[in-house]
């Protein structure tokens, strides 16, 4: 362990509490150290003046020893934009409450193994991607999932899943580690609860269920005191309840003529707001549906367009069609084959599902099988410290014919449009973020919109004078048309900030190009980047580009280090675990 300063802590430690506590953790490794800083932040949480503290919080662990695990209640989550873990926050909370032991658990830094020695767990989980698990969470998974996994009779648990009705994967990680579960002997206390985008309700149901079993299971002897909680600053006010009016300062499109896209770069003003951002958080809009797919759909079923302006209206569920396919055999043909079904949710909206499917429904019960009109996410395109009390995004506009009928984005349509404050609120992602040290080069992968994380990536580097070296590969249909924030990156890159720049046009030419293709064409640089430390990140699309990209990656790793697919494979798996794979895909 590397000596630290005694000058440091001269105020507070003495030499010798210094010394005697360097000589304790001496042989720690790196898991043990960090669970040793939550301990000793949770024993001064509970003494320390709360006159500067947040919300309170139980002291987070990665890792337990078996004995502190086997008679707590385990909460492990794996989250992509964080919903997961303030809801196993909050179990811990009442838990704590209600006199029970628990041990709060990030899957990203959690030993697989450590399941062997645990006999009470709950895990809340979502789903990412296609039907995937969160980042950084896969190895956890990929060990459970595999033929090495142990037997588990000894583990109570239960699963509250998170996911998206409006894809065909809804809550796949929360059942299929379920059934995993289950397969291997491990006994359900509470039956798994599936949870979709309006997720507070059935998770707080979830989480009484846990506390009450929890609570009738021990006995008096067994009930400990609530567990120690720490003071810990505040979320941030992007948690907040309420969303935040922001004004829409500028809105201008940055696709140029002739383009089959319309994407509109938008900048909105957040002073007053006391919402705070890093580079790779998103930015939640509570939009409204646009007036001209409402009417459409008023039209066309008779129900008032009022109760549709904050209804889920532009992306279909499986319990809408389900309700639906109960009076149309052909529905339900679609609903039963994986693929007809992933391919209608992707291109239909409820104003076709309407006129495809006619049921005659009474208004209440229409508008009763509606999902909530939930947030849309988009990766800020904007530094903080680069543009105070400001966010920018980079929106595609959904705006098509097809089947016959006019389609809108809910989102998109909203923030080009004429409206003039956008009701907003900060999504974190710890998923996706620059390395601590800004010497560390990055490898940026990005196609169409997905370019939007980098631009705040380079203008937080540029505004803190971050010296490591940056390189963008870029990909979109025109160079001409659809080469987004062009000028910016010229500029950059004339300047030395953008160390490396590669672009992909897949229409420029008769074959199509992509930017897995110009990944493959600098394998060599590459993996040179990547052994000297660089942080790779990938941006976009998750049903193609970022399996492609994956795929180029695993190549290069392979061809250029002369390793086994095994051991490519397993180069990859140490970049994630280390944080330097990073993925925002959608």
């Amino acid at each position: 362990m590397a000596s630290v300063p005694q000058d440091l802590f001269a105020a507070t430690v003495s030499a010798a509490d210094l010394t005697a506590l360097q000589q304790t953790v001496a042989h720690f490794d790196r898991e043990q150290l960090i669970w040793s800083s939550g301990f000793l932040a949770g024993m001064a949480g509970s003494t320390a003046p709360r006159a500067t503290a947040g919300a309170l919080q139980p002291v987070a662990a990665t890792h337990v020893a078996a004995a502190a695990a086997t008679d707590a209640w385990n909460i492990f989550y794996a989250t992509e934009t964080g919903h997961s873990k303030k809801i196993a926050e909050q179990l811990a909370q009442s838990a704590g409450a209600a006199g029970l032991a628990t041990e709060l658990h990030d899957l990203r830094n959690t030993r697989p193994k450590t399941l062997k020695s645990v006999s009470r767990a709950v895990f809340v989980l979502a789903t990412h991607g296609i039907g995937e698990p969160p980042e950084g969470s896969e190895a956890f998974f990929e060990f459970w999932l595999s033929d090495k996994a142990p037997q588990l009779p000894q583990l109570s648990y239960s699963v509250l899943a998170l996911g998206d009705s409006s894809y065909a994967d809804f809550c796949a990680m929360g059942r299929i580690f379920d059934d995993r579960l289950r397969a291997l002997g491990a006994k359900p206390v509470v039956e798994r609860v599936e949870c979709d985008l309006d997720f507070e309700s059935p998770a707080a149901g979830w989480t009484e269920q846990i506390v009450a079993h929890a609570r009738n299971e021990v006995s008096a002897a067994e009930v400990r005191r609530p567990a120690v909680l720490r003071a810990v600053p505040s979320a941030q006010a992007s948690s907040r309840a309420e969303p935040f009016a922001a004004e829409i300062l500028t809105r201008q499109r940055i696709t140029g003529r002739g383009s089959s896209k319309n994407v509109q770069h938008v900048e909105l003003d957040l002073e007053g707001s006391g919402l705070v951002y890093q580079p790779g958080d998103s930015l939640a809009v509570l939009a409204s549906n646009p007036d001209q797919l409402i009417d459409a759909l008023a039209q066309a079923t008779g129900v008032d367009a009022e109760d549709l302006s904050q209804k889920e209206i532009t992306a279909l569920s499986r319990p809408l069609l389900e309700a639906v396919a109960r009076e149309h055999a052909k529905l339900r043909t679609v609903l039963d084959d994986r693929a007809q079904f992933a391919d209608y949710l992707a291109t239909r909206q409820l104003i076709d599902l309407v006129h495809e499917f006619p049921v005659d429904w009474q208004q209440p019960q229409f508008v009763a099988a509606l999902r909530k009109l939930a947030p849309r996410s988009y990766s800020i395109a904007s530094s903080l410290d680069a543009n105070p009390d400001e966010a920018h995004l980079t929106v595609a506009v959904v705006d098509y014919e097809a089947y016959g009928r006019h389609h809108q984005g809910a989102a998109s349509s909203f923030l080009s449009g004429n409206a003039t404050h956008a009701p907003v609120r900060v999504e974190p992602n710890e998923n996706f973020r620059l390395p601590q040290n800004g010497d560390t080069p990055i490898i940026m992968v990005g196609a169409g919109t997905g370019v939007a994380p980098y631009r705040a990536f380079i203008e937080h580097r540029r505004e803190h004078g971050h010296n490591g070296d940056n390189w963008l590969v870029f990909g979109d249909r025109n160079l001409c048309s659809d080469f987004l924030y062009q000028l910016e990156w010229l500029r950059y890159r004339k300047e030395g900030l953008l160390t490396a720049l590669d672009v992909a046009f897949s229409r420029d030419q008769a074959s199509k190009l992509y930017v897995q293709h110009r990944l493959l064409e600098n394998s060599a640089q590459i993996y040179a980047w990547l052994q000297r430390g660089a942080h790779f990140y990938v941006c976009g699309d998750a049903k193609k580009m970022a399996g492609d990209v994956h795929e180029a990656l695993l190549t290069i790793i392979r061809q250029e280090g002369g390793l086994s697919n095994d051991n490519a494979a397993a180069y990859i798996t140490d970049l994630k675990q280390a944080r330097r794979y990073q993925r925002d895909v959608y």
